[in-house]
């Protein structure tokens, strides 16, 4: 009998090396989507949005997470029947059948991962050298050291991870609880500046069109901003073969990180209001990741808050790089274990068990990424990474729902249903990703040319996939053997 390329990319052989160790439950799995959501986003994207619409910047976070859960809701319904580590490729691959657009979307995954961590390194780099230049002990060394020290942590990245998703996300949850206390801070800052009544909550609902963009564009502009703040989710769908009882747990565990991280996003907002003045809303776009540095110094002056800050920021954003790490290199080793990259990239280490070749070939992209991005002395490096990363996710998002549509079309009626997203809400949110990822948000342009050159990286990789395949005998259309297997691992 023949198959369709729906099941040979089924394709997981029994025997072909160890498979990966299932240690993360409900509490693991919700620090680890929590730690993933927020970091590095609020940090490098509050200043900017807060230029661009005012003292109403918590309205944008509120958007975003809108759109998220949206898009969560399609990939809970997408998980639970299909779980496998391949995750957005796994389901598009499902739904159109072409590999070469399977392809694309599996890249532009692994690419929004690296360019979120490498935005993470860059991030943390400059927090800690800031960090030593308010304590006095060093200024602020020049680009060429911040770029080695970001590479270095991206090395050390790498040592976490082999060592092991167990121990990778036990410091996860180190890490989460100092981001999650780094956040309290400024919270606790915002509101003791308003109990002293010397804030300005009556800012909190006021719009300032500081870019003469209209109320509606420049609240679109600062939405497509925040989603930055709002991706992580979707990396948990990646660790679902690492997972006890996925099927039952991932549903109410994602939607409970999602509502944990808006609920703090938003009162970071309401405190970076009532602290800063109008005009020092304005001014604070260009701050970057000291945004917050700065909401915290002003409203303390009489505590030595400000002097630890910038080390508590270092660990958040460096929580956001190991996890978007860890995705991108279970990515990886899904795809290549459905022979959709190079089947060597999807070895694991015996002892260890966690994906060595994908983890050194993650770590290769983001060291190269940072060298690119900071040879250029006048880029803006957080605001361009960041973009770029929230641009390939809503075209990546986009296509999701769309083949969550299409799936729930051919959906075995004689199959269990663990999780259905209400009605039409998956094409609902595939417009709403489409619309944010266009020109008419206002994103910088090196945004798009900074994707399009990933992506005809991406391009190159699938030519060369193919003919390794078609060499091999090994990829769709393989051998019967492979064809057989396929059929008896389809769920």
């Amino acid at each position: 009998m023949s198959q369709t390329s729906e099941e040979v990319f089924d394709v997981t052989p029994a025997g072909d090396g160890p498979e990966l160790k299932r240690v993360l439950g409900p509490k693991l799995l919700l620090l680890f989507i929590v730690g993933d959501i927020l970091g590095a986003g609020v940090y490098a994207v509050t200043g900017t949005m807060a230029g661009t619409v005012g003292g109403i910047v918590w309205l944008p976070f509120l958007l975003a997470f809108v759109v998220a859960t949206l898009t969560a809701f399609s990939y809970l319904e997408l998980v639970t029947q299909y779980p496998q580590a391949a995750g957005a490729a796994l389901y598009t691959h499902k739904a159109f059948g072409i590999h070469f657009v399977t392809f694309l979307v599996a890249f532009a995954v692994v690419c929004s991962g690296i360019t979120s961590a490498s935005t993470s390194a860059n991030v943390l780099a400059q927090n800690f050298f800031g960090g030593l230049e308010i304590n006095g002990w060093m200024e602020v060394p020049g680009r060429e050291v911040i770029t080695l020290v970001a590479m270095a942590f991206m090395v050390l990245l790498a040592v976490i991870n082999l060592r092991g998703v167990g121990e990778s996300v036990k410091f996860n949850v180190v890490l989460t609880i100092v981001e999650m206390t780094a956040l309290c801070i400024v919270i606790g800052v915002g509101f003791y500046v308003m109990m002293q009544g010397t804030g300005n909550p009556g800012e909190i609902f006021v719009f300032n069109d500081y870019q003469d963009k209209g109320l509606f564009l420049a609240v679109t502009a600062a939405t497509s901003i925040a989603f930055f703040a709002m991706v992580g989710f979707e990396d948990s769908v990646n660790m679902v073969e690492e997972t006890h009882h996925p099927e039952k747990i991932f549903p109410r565990t994602m939607l409970t990180g999602l509502g944990v991280a808006v609920i703090l996003y938003m009162l970071v907002a309401v405190s970076v209001v009532s602290v800063l003045t109008p005009v020092e809303l304005e001014g604070i776009r260009e701050a970057e990741g000291a945004a917050l540095l700065e909401v915290v110094h002003k409203g303390s002056p009489d505590f030595p808050i400000d002097t630890i800050f910038p080390f508590l920021a270092v660990f958040a954003v460096a929580n956001t790089a190991l996890i978007n790490m860890l995705m991108a290199s279970r990515l990886i080793y899904g795809m290549a274990r459905q022979r959709i990259l190079p089947r060597p990239l999807g070895k694991v280490l015996p002892v260890r068990r966690t994906p060595w070749a994908g983890i050194v070939f993650s770590t290769v992209l983001a060291l190269g990424l940072i060298w690119y991005v900071t040879s250029d002395p006048e880029s803006n490096i957080v605001a361009n990474l960041s973009g770029t990363t929230a641009f390939l996710l809503l075209c990546v998002f986009t296509v999701v729902n769309v083949a969550c549509l299409v799936l729930r079309r051919k959906r075995d009626p004689n199959r269990k249903v663990f999780f259905t997203s209400p009605g039409q809400l998956p094409l609902l949110a595939a417009l709403l990703c489409a619309f944010l990822a266009g020109p008419w948000v206002g994103r910088n342009i090196i945004q798009y040319q900074i994707a399009g050159g990933l992506m005809a990286i991406g391009v190159v990789l699938w030519f060369i996939t193919w003919l390794i395949n078609r060499r091999t005998n090994a990829g769709p259309g393989g051998p019967p053997e492979v064809e057989n297997v396929a059929r008896d691992n389809k769920p």
